[in-house]
């Protein structure tokens, strides 16, 4: 078509100048000629141009726009992985939590157990993975810029957390009671074990009322005290139908020590199994020094029952009728006066009482080394 226009035009120019019109003749023929050329040149370049096809400005934009988005992606990275049990089956709905320095984001795995984290920065990353009935598991690892890092898959275990409730029965707490009680001595040698500091201290058990009086019975430092009486008692002539000399000694200590045993036994495990007492000192401490001495001197005839409750303390009452008794037995035939020699000795025995727990009550904690008081239980 332009090459058709550009025939005819020069035909046109032809017929004109032709013609001989005046006005044309003055125009000089390079003239002509150069704005023939300038036509031609319109006619043939301005329809080439309107059918090349145009550059759209929204791709220019977009092209403009892409270039920092492409700077981003080539500093940031992707982390893509799976999360499975330890059968190789895939968990859904895991908590995975990302944090890499200040940046923290999370997902869930998907019902495939997969997951990504997209646009996550360069450098060191750690990952948490948490679900129900699993044991919680951390992964760390580091990414390159423009990383697409595909980890192995996770496998979580199952959680083997075990909560144990732990109850100790009232035996094992009064066991425990009575190792404390055990340590107890006056000046670090005299057993105190019938003292308890504790005033809601657990009753004791048959068991342990018996155990309690064949450690106090038996110790050592308790032999050393009738011995140490049989020879007071063998220095004063006392009982003397059993005479002086090493075999006197022997039957006083003999006597003495077995008045010990039997009231210690009597009054301290048979007769408090058989009426369910408890055979021990609570110790009470506070108040004035007259109700703590009355307090005192009450417990010779009443006790704590296995029950809690205060109650006439049959159990002492009758363990030193038993024991004074049983005195009959072996003191000189001089000396035995029956009924009467039997309650002078379960007054005498009444009244140790009363005198040993003044004396609990006001100056064996003192004399006591490291004594558990009963604030500190």
């Amino acid at each position: 078509m332009p090459r058709k226009r550009a025939i005819e035009w020069e035909q046109l120019c032809g017929d004109i100048e032709a013609s001989g019109h005046p006005l044309l003749w003055s125009v000089r023929p390079a003239t002509l000629r150069l704005a023939l050329a300038v036509t031609i040149f319109a006619l043939v370049a301005l329809p080439l141009r309107a059918q090349s096809p145009s550059i759209p400005l929204r791709a220019a934009t977009d092209s403009a726009n892409s270039a920092p988005d492409s700077e981003h992606s080539s500093m940031t990275a992707t982390i893509t992985g799976t999360v499975l049990d330890k059968d190789g089956a895939a968990i859904p709905n895991v908590k995975i939590v990302l944090t890499a320095g200040s940046f923290n984001t999370e997902t869930q795995s998907g019902g495939d157990g997969s997951f990504t984290f997209q646009d996550v920065p360069a450098g060191s990353y750690d990952l948490s993975y948490s679900a129900p009935g699993f044991a919680i598991k951390h992964q760390s690892g580091t990414l390159q810029p423009g990383e697409n890092d595909t980890i192995l898959p996770v496998q979580l275990v199952v959680a083997t957390t075990v909560e144990v409730n732990v109850t100790q029965t009232r035996e094992e707490i009064a066991e425990q009671q009575i190792h404390v009680q055990e340590k107890q001595r006056i000046l670090g040698v005299v057993p105190n074990y019938y003292v308890s500091y504790v005033p809601d201290a657990v009753p004791l058990n048959t068991r342990q009322k018996f155990q309690l009086g064949w450690k106090f019975a038996f110790n050592p430092f308790s032999l050393a005290i009738a011995g140490f009486t049989a020879g007071i008692e063998q220095a004063a002539d006392s009982y003397s139908g059993y005479g002086q000399g090493a075999q006197g000694y022997a039957k006083r200590l003999g006597a003495t020590y077995a008045d010990l045993v039997s009231g210690t036994f009597f009054g301290g495990a048979i007769f408090p199994t058989i009426l369910k007492q408890d055979p021990r000192y609570f110790y009470k401490g506070t108040g004035s020094k007259k109700s703590r001495f009355f307090y005192a001197v009450a417990n010779a005839v009443i006790c704590k029952g296995d029950n809690g409750h205060w109650q006439p303390n049959y159990s002492n009452v009758l363990g030193s009728l038993a024991a004074g008794g049983l005195s009959n037995l072996y003191y000189p035939a001089s000396d035995r006066n029956g009924v009467a020699l039997t309650f002078e000795n379960t007054l005498i025995g009444v009244g140790g009482s009363a005198a040993a727990a003044v004396f609990q009550e006001f100056f064996s904690k003192k004399l006591t080394p490291h004594v558990h008081d009963q604030s500190s239980q």
